[in-house]
């Protein structure tokens, strides 16, 4: 097992990547602090830990919120003794956010709301920072550990109509890259996933609608006739099924486990598929650039 013995926190770990890698997680013998601001949804996920085995505590808390992270990490300690893996996954998207499709309002730059800015860098940018700070003095006494955070593929390529998310996992970025240099000396590593494909759409949905379980590209699967076909899909890996959220938890596995034991610092696109390697302008195979002479 890949942690056994080892105590996790997975802030967000009531849907989405944070219940399928709190499940992850438990299966290769972690203990794990469900930590999500949705109490219900906290619950549940530490009753699908305990049916395959695992242990696993609820802890209801707001990232945002200095007093409810540092209660969650003294759980950790009180419950299992020790933390050795903070997992900083939780987040929001900005309103107007994308796909559209999911009844997501569209706003246009200049009429955001403050206060939503405020709220998409407080639940994004300033919760990894809190967790990675109440973090710290438990992981220093049990003598090093890991922060991972959940940054995004918008922190390195524009999507329309989430600039102030895409600030938010920018800095995310940053502050990992930081952190892997002012932590290192303690033993402690500070790494980061960054999803394109493969996520819940659990994620542009109300805090109170059920929890899907699958990724974006598997509902499309559900909602059409016939299997995947990765002819028409966008990704350019070509692959026999699409990408699903355990992809990503696997990435995060990864990174908590010992077979990342050297690695600190760094940002790791997740279920990208080669899509952040495409240029900005895509051109089809074959065909002629009018500024190209095919004469030579």
């Amino acid at each position: 097992m890949k942690l056994d013995g080892k105590v996790a926190i997975i802030t967000g770990g009531g849907s989405g990547l944070g219940r399928e890698s709190s499940l992850l997680f438990s299966s290769e013998g972690a203990k794990v602090v469900v930590f999500d601001i949705n109490a219900d949804r906290a619950d549940a996920t530490v009753k699908l830990v305990a049916e395959q085995g695992g242990q696993a505590v609820a802890v209801h808390g707001d990232v945002r919120v200095e007093a409810d992270v540092k209660r969650g990490v003294e759980t950790a300690v009180a419950e299992f003794g020790k933390l050795d893996i903070m997992f900083a996954n939780a987040g929001i998207v900005s309103r107007g956010g994308v796909p559209s499709v999911l009844g997501g309002e569209h706003l246009d730059f200049q009429d955001f709301p403050e206060e939503d800015w405020h709220k998409v860098i407080d639940t994004n940018l300033t919760g990894v920072f809190l967790c990675a700070k109440h973090a710290v003095p438990a992981l220093r006494a049990n003598g090093g550990g890991t922060i991972i955070a959940t940054s995004s593929a918008a922190s390195f390529a524009a999507y329309h109509s989430i600039s102030p998310y895409s600030a938010s996992k920018a800095g995310v970025n940053g502050l990992v890259r930081g952190l892997s240099l002012d932590l290192g000396k303690y033993g402690i590593r500070v790494n980061a996933l960054a999803p394109t494909h493969g996520m819940s759409p659990n994620f542009l949905m109300d805090q109170g609608a059920d929890v899907v379980g699958q990724s974006y590209e598997q509902m499309q699967v559900a909602m059409q006739p016939g299997p995947w076909d990765p002819g028409v899909s966008p990704i350019p890996l070509k692959v026999g099924r699409p990408p699903a959220i355990t992809d990503n938890a696997k990435v995060a596995l990864f990174l908590a486990s010992d077979d990342s034991g050297y690695m600190s610092g760094v940002v790791l696109p997740s279920t990208d598929g080669g899509t952040l390697a495409r240029v900005a302008i895509q051109f089809e195979e074959d065909t002629p650039h009018p500024w190209y002479d095919q004469e030579g």
